[in-house]
């Protein structure tokens, strides 16, 4: 009798070992899929809202581009918002905590991704919940003036 307290342990050890081994065959895989939430950037200076979809000039959704704006706003422009967000798979992208007023109107939001350039605009006063596409194409550069001589 004296191996018995030791058998029960091992007994209740090799018990337990084939259980979880058992639930663990059982339990599906989780699977995970890309996040596809769209990114929001808060300015917290108003209730304007805007998101964008940036696409190429092939209708494809553009991952991973910058869109850029600057304003003022407040009594006298004192106030200075600057803020970016990139956009996600889809080339979805938000801003939301914008001034219903500002200074200079429309404000101009910029998309940037590597050699791709696109614009638009929006003037909170008029649409304070927007929705705007962008389409991005290769940055156009200006010819540069030759020096007369």
């Amino acid at each position: 009798m004296k191996h018995s307290l030791p058998l029960t342990f091992l007994f209740a050890f090799l018990l337990t070992v084939a259980t979880v081994m058992l639930a663990a065959q059982t339990q599906q895989p989780s699977q995970t899929q890309p996040a596809n939430d769209v990114p929001v950037t808060d300015g917290q200076a108003g209730p304007c809202s805007i998101e964008f979809t940036v696409t190429g000039t092939d209708a494809k959704p553009v991952y991973a581009a910058r869109i850029d704006f600057r304003l003022a706003y407040g009594f006298m422009g004192t106030h200075k918002l600057e803020m970016g967000v990139y956009t996600n798979a889809q080339g979805k992208a938000r801003f939301i905590g914008l001034p219903a007023r500002v200074k200079r109107s429309p404000v101009e939001f910029r998309a940037t991704k590597d050699e791709l350039v696109g614009v638009a605009t929006m003037d909170p006063a008029t649409e304070c919940q927007a929705s705007h596409d962008i389409v991005m194409d290769k940055a156009k550069t200006q010819p540069q003036p030759t020096p007369n001589q």
